[in-house]
């Protein structure tokens, strides 16, 4: 069965690894407490998601209900831990700035399109796929904060966050084995199942590199680089289906009030915190992204 990982960040620099990401966050107290409470919203918001899934499964599929209420138990205790070391930080724990990966997620699913035509193995099969590839990122980035702040200075702050972060990895580890072992489970009882499972693998791994890269990507052209995500997303979809699901989130994806809020933000912190940098530095990276080379030739069918 098809393997499917997350890919690396497409930034205005090239392609960034989750190491490259993490070891320039860990350099900006600021920014490395806005990537925990990133975290920690990610966490608490699964347990409001997780929830609303089993309450949709109403009874059905009891195995499942039964590991997905452990897996609730899990997001709701690393919320808390996560919490506790942001407030023992003395940092906010309100619900973090910029474009929301949750968020830009739910909005490029195609919820409508599903609820008519899917039957009880299909939503099984989209929900543990879309579970799954959301938990794969989070073991990436959680190992690259690992690594990257065993290589920081070992001050008491970031010894007690990679302390946090290492008491939660394992559990996220362990949810991306119990989401290969279901959707495998069900790969196994036909090859209708298995084609069914290798499908959705690929269109929320479409969907999930999207929503991450747009939480990312702030840069000039952004728009640009959401719309080929956003066709590389169509092409999981059948033919009569594509054309709705574009015309009804271009607008959004082009004129995204998000993206610009962020960049106004984003643009007033760097210059109170150095106008000289600002110049120097912060401009430069914005307006490298409207250089920015596609690595990949999309070929787009509507």
């Amino acid at each position: 069965m098809t393997v499917v990982y997350p890919r690396k960040l497409q930034s205005s620099f090239g392609p960034m690894s989750a190491r490259d990401v993490l070891k320039q966050v860990v350099r900006d107290r600021d920014v490395h407490l806005v990537t925990l409470n990133r975290y920690r919203y990610s966490e608490q918001r699964s347990c409001k998601d997780l929830t609303n899934l089993v309450e949709m499964l109403d009874g059905q599929k009891p195995d499942l209900i039964r590991d997905l209420s452990r897996h609730i138990a899990d997001e709701a205790r690393h919320a808390m831990w996560l919490t506790d070391l942001l407030t023992d930080l003395n940092y906010s724990v309100g619900t973090p700035p910029g474009v929301s990966y949750i968020e830009e997620f739910e909005r490029l699913l195609d919820h409508e399109q599903n609820s008519a035509e899917e039957s009880l193995d299909d939503f099984v099969i989209n929900s543990l796929a879309a579970i799954n590839v959301t938990e794969k990122r989070g073991c990436e980035y959680f190992a690259a904060h690992i690594h990257a702040l065993k290589e920081a200075p070992q001050t008491e702050e970031n010894i007690k966050i990679r302390k946090t972060i290492e008491t939660i990895f394992p559990e996220e580890a362990g949810h991306v084995r119990w989401g290969n072992r279901w959707l495998a489970k069900i790969a196994d009882q036909s090859p209708v199942h298995r084609q069914k499972v290798e499908h959705a693998k690929r269109k929320y791994a479409a969907i999930e590199q999207a929503a991450f890269e747009s939480g990312m990507d702030i840069t000039l052209g952004a728009e640009l680089r959401r719309v080929g995500n956003l066709f590389d997303i169509a092409n999981t979809l059948p033919l009569w289906q594509r054309p709705q699901y574009l015309m009804e989130r271009l607008p959004h994806t082009l004129l995204s009030p998000d993206l610009q809020r962020t960049r106004i933000d984003v643009v007033q912190r760097a210059w109170q915190r150095d106008p000289q940098a600002f110049f120097e530095r912060f401009v430069p990276m914005m307006l490298s992204g409207l250089n920015q080379q596609q690595t990949t030739q999309r070929n787009v069918k509507v």
